[in-house]
């Protein structure tokens, strides 16, 4: 159960800036009390704002059941890497090989962080 709270928190983490960039681009604007009509009509910011609340959430369940230098690498490396192929697949922007090399040694660090071997 632990592990799945943290998957829900990585992939709430990472849809929330899916959807925030979504808010973001043109014709959207950010919400602003100047023009409250379009504001409520952004409805990408506030599912994003909702599921980086959620992600929070899922963040505190999963440091209740896990070690604080576990859940966090797990989290913010998940969530970096979830972005990056999600921000290839939805917006096509460019997955580069050095990105690619970038999320293999974040992960591989992460493991080695959390696998207390020694």
């Amino acid at each position: 159960m632990k592990w799945l709270i943290l998957v829900l928190g990585i992939a709430s983490n990472a849809w929330a800036s899916v959807l925030i960039k979504i808010a973001m681009t043109p014709p959207r604007r950010f919400p602003s009390p100047a023009d409250p009509q379009a504001a409520l009509a952004n409805w990408p910011f506030w599912l994003g704002l909702l599921l980086y609340g959620g992600a929070f959430l899922l963040y505190a369940a999963a440091l209740a059941r896990l070690p604080l230098n576990v859940a966090h690498p797990i989290l913010t490396c998940g969530a970096v890497a979830t972005v990056a192929v999600l921000s290839t697949l939805v917006f096509n922007e460019p997955l580069h090989g050095t990105t690619i090399a970038g999320i293999v040694l974040v992960i591989a660090g992460v493991a080695l962080i959390s696998a207390k071997v020694w």
